[in-house]
């Protein structure tokens, strides 16, 4: 028997007013799979993603993660994402919102100082450790925002746009964070408009337009952007 997809998104729909948010979107990602979100902005993707993570309720289909029912409460405590702006106590240091984090996961102290001390190190936060999140930039921010998404070692993760913000370095620190991530089992779901970004690390991508799934990409495509925008323009045309 298969195991089951950490991520399995079934005929999922949920609206507003008239306009779809997300109307029947099929998708699942495995174990050790960089699955990537594209689409224009307004498409559906971050919607899905709340969906996901049970932020937002859907009006019709399923969706499971880490083996469990959403609207049955989920396993939170095998996913780790990042939607938006990181969330942080602005008064608090970078050490102190990892640790509260990780409190909240129930790391015990000790193993929470080790994991805070390697993952401020992957994301070159060692210098930050005591400067307090209001003072942080925003690139800094947004490392924090991951490294505590992360902080619990999650079976799942689920980040929207999680390149914002970020400068070159930074973008290839999570670029590195993600594959490592997949190589040990994670199953890694992210939303982007830089397609020639997640070309490079996604083992699949999908595009949603108009908050359905109207096709895939490959991710050693020649021209990656100019068959997105065809799969786009194709389906504009066919909804007019």
């Amino acid at each position: 028997m298969a195991l089951e997809h950490p991520v399995d998104v079934r005929a999922v729909a949920r609206r507003f007013g008239r306009t779809a948010g997300v109307n029947g979107i099929d998708l699942t990602v495995a174990h050790g799979e960089i699955h990537a979100l594209v689409g224009l902005n307004g498409a559906g993707k971050s919607t899905l993603l709340r969906l996901i993570l049970g932020m937002l309720r859907p009006e019709a289909g399923s969706v499971r993660v880490a083996g469990s029912d959403v609207a049955r409460g989920g396993s939170w405590s095998r996913v780790g994402h990042l939607i938006d702006a990181p969330l942080a106590y602005p008064a608090m240091t970078v050490r102190q919102n990892l640790r509260a984090v990780a409190t909240l996961h129930g790391i015990p102290r000790s193993l929470a100082d080790e994991r805070i001390a390697g993952l401020s190190t992957e994301f070159r936060l060692d210098e930050y450790l005591d400067v307090r999140f209001g003072r942080l930039s925003l690139g800094n921010r947004q490392r924090l925002g991951l490294a505590a998404a992360l902080v619990h070692e999650p079976e799942v993760i689920v980040l929207d746009e999680p390149g914002n913000a970020l400068d070159p370095s930074g973008v290839i620190l999570l670029r590195n964070a993600l594959a490592s991530r997949a190589a040990r089992g994670s199953a890694v779901l992210v939303s982007s408009h830089h397609l020639d970004e997640v070309a490079r690390i996604a083992h699949r991508i999908t595009v949603i337009n108009r908050g359905r799934v109207i096709g895939s990409l490959a991710p050693d495509a020649v021209d990656i952007e100019r068959a997105f925008f065809s799969l786009v323009l194709a389906d504009e045309e066919a909804s007019s």
